[in-house]
């Protein structure tokens, strides 16, 4: 209660505009009292009203009242400060319910400042003193205040537990030690206390590197942060003034061709109407020639008739008409068949690079690697969806499916040339590069496949020892039927159950490439460490019977 009464004292004197004890304490007409500085402040701003009011009643006053301190009630303000403070002083040295209260003390308990496990009581700064003054008590072990002291106590012979049974990991008795731990291997409570503050020392050491290493680590990452930052920032700048040039060389080509089309267009139309006023003139004499002969025809009078027939005009030379060239079809759709073709050129261009160009994987990499999932729903949060490159695909290979399925058959296809494509090998590669984290599961069916990842700068042309997936070092490859590892031309053994589905994941900032038997459970075949140097594609080799196929599943 006493400590409630100060409390209400302090806000009995308080500043109701500044909530702290009042400071030069002055009291205005109304009766309210403020500190000096406070008021003068509220006032100043309410000099422009001509009126000055009260901040708690509201009550207004003209003129500005004079302030002068109130010493009586300075006086109360700096008498409740002392009397606050020293209630405040002594409340906090006695124990609280969480505290640990002074075993000697009466009424009202100090808290202990210190424990002693050989007296097995705490002790205030007062009752504390005989352990530093008398001799006998300056050999007891003092710690920090503890409320378990009796857990040092045996309870069933009532004494000081010293020893510790390392048979049965607990703190004994000599009694206990005589008894039910006799021929058990026992030490002193303190030679274990030594033995496990060695033990927990390196701990602590193993558990400071560990966070020094993680600081380093997250210092690391913030850079990485701000080197991802930057990078993207600087990408997207650039990339805006590259397309901006290419949006304006577009725009630039358009006009060209407009103005082309145009002033091709004005000597078109000028040489036609040349045409026709000339044959338009041709048409006017012809009508004038037929009036004057069909006026010479209807003379009856056959001498006026042999005087004028020598004076008729003779007809000029008549137009000829090769020159006039009527297109049966639009005049400019070679122009137009010209931009179409720029256009779909364009656009394969883009189709094929745009991979390159946007960010290769959905994720952007951090320093500390990912572990590689354990179970299928795992591997499937990084599914991508990857189909095949027509161009890319030897001849004797038919894609379906939305160029996810390739069927090895026994005729050519009717594929255009192109550079990428497999010359010897019946191979594929896939059209999506590979970075990043990635999962596919390949289903093949017939005499067996080559499930592979590739550079793609693997060689197109040569036989399977060249270009073969698997028989260079820039293509890794899993025989599905016999469970066989290729790479660089070297053979490893795989061990697995069979089954018709192979499911491949990437981890490619790791160099991490592992194959999987996908059934009811995935097992792992085989799994490569290396460094990719260069973006992957996934590649299908049908390297056997005509009939076979291999899909890229869908798994999303």
């Amino acid at each position: 209660m006493a400590e409630k009464g100060v409390q209400l004292d302090r806000e009995s004197f308080s500043c109701s505009i500044c909530l702290d004890l009042l400071k030069d304490p002055v009291t205005i007409p109304c009766g309210h009292s403020y500190c000096m500085n406070c008021i003068k402040a509220h006032w100043d701003e309410e000099d422009g009203k001509k009126l000055h009011s009260c901040p708690q009643c509201r009550k207004t006053f003209t003129p500005r009242p004079v302030l002068v301190k109130n010493t009586m009630l300075a006086d109360l303000v700096e008498q409740l400060k002392k009397t606050g403070l020293q209630a405040a002083a002594a409340d906090h040295c006695y124990a609280g319910p969480e505290d640990v209260a002074c075993d000697v003390c009466t009424g009202r308990r100090l808290k202990a400042f210190k424990s002693c496990l050989v007296c097995l009581a705490s002790y205030c700064e007062k009752h504390l003193q005989p352990h530093y003054e008398a001799a006998p008590l300056k050999k007891h072990k003092l710690v920090e205040p503890s409320n378990k002291l009796q857990e040092n106590i045996c309870s069933r012979h009532n004494e000081v537990m010293k020893i510790f049974c390392r048979t049965d990991q607990q703190c004994i008795c000599y009694l206990c030690l005589m008894e039910e731990h006799k021929g058990h291997d026992t030490v002193s409570a303190a030679a274990e206390r030594t033995e496990r503050q060695r033990e927990l020392e390196g701990s602590r050491l193993n558990i400071q590197q560990r966070i020094q290493d993680r600081e380093e680590d997250v210092k690391l990452l913030h850079q990485e942060v701000e080197a991802v930052n930057l990078s993207a920032d600087k990408t997207v700048e650039d990339s805006e003034k590259i397309f901006t040039q290419l949006i304006r060389l577009l725009e630039e080509r358009s006009s060209d061709v407009k103005q082309q089309v145009r002033s091709q267009q004005r000597t078109e139309v000028s040489r036609v109407k040349e045409l026709q006023e000339k044959l338009e003139q041709e048409i006017t004499e012809l009508k004038r020639n037929d009036a004057e002969l069909q006026k010479l025809s209807h003379t009856e009078d056959l001498n006026q008739f042999l005087h004028n027939y020598p004076s008729l005009s003779p007809l000029s030379e008549s137009t000829d008409s090769s020159s006039i060239n009527i297109r049966p079809l639009r005049y400019f759709e070679d122009v137009t068949a010209a931009v179409s073709e720029v256009r779909d050129k364009l656009q394969d261009v883009l189709r094929e690079k745009w991979t390159n160009v946007s960010l290769t994987g959905t994720e952007v990499d951090v320093l500390l690697s990912q572990p590689e999932p354990t179970t299928r729903a795992g591997f499937l949060r990084y599914s991508r969806d990857i189909t095949l490159d027509p161009n890319t695909a030897h001849t004797q290979l038919l894609l379906s499916d939305g160029n996810r399925k390739a069927t090895k058959m026994s005729q050519h296809q009717s594929y255009s040339s192109h550079t990428d494509r497999f010359s010897e090998c019946h191979q594929v590669l896939s059209r999506e590069s590979l970075t990043g984290r990635c999962y596919w599961e390949v289903e093949w069916r017939g005499g067996g496949v080559y499930v592979a990842v590739a550079y793609k700068d693997i060689k197109r042309k040569g036989d399977w020892s060249e270009s073969g997936f698997g028989r260079n070092n820039k293509s890794w490859a899993l025989r599905s039927d016999s469970y066989k590892f290729f790479h660089n031309s070297v053979q490893a053994p795989v061990s697995g159950p069979q089954s018709s589905r192979v499911g491949v994941y990437l981890d490619h900032r790791a160099g991490i490439l592992s194959f999987y038997s996908v059934s009811e459970t995935m097992t792992l075949l085989h799994r490569v460490q290396t460094t990719f140097t260069q973006p992957l594609y996934a590649g299908l080799d049908l390297c056997y019977s005509f009939g076979d196929t291999a899909e890229l599943c869908k798994l999303k």
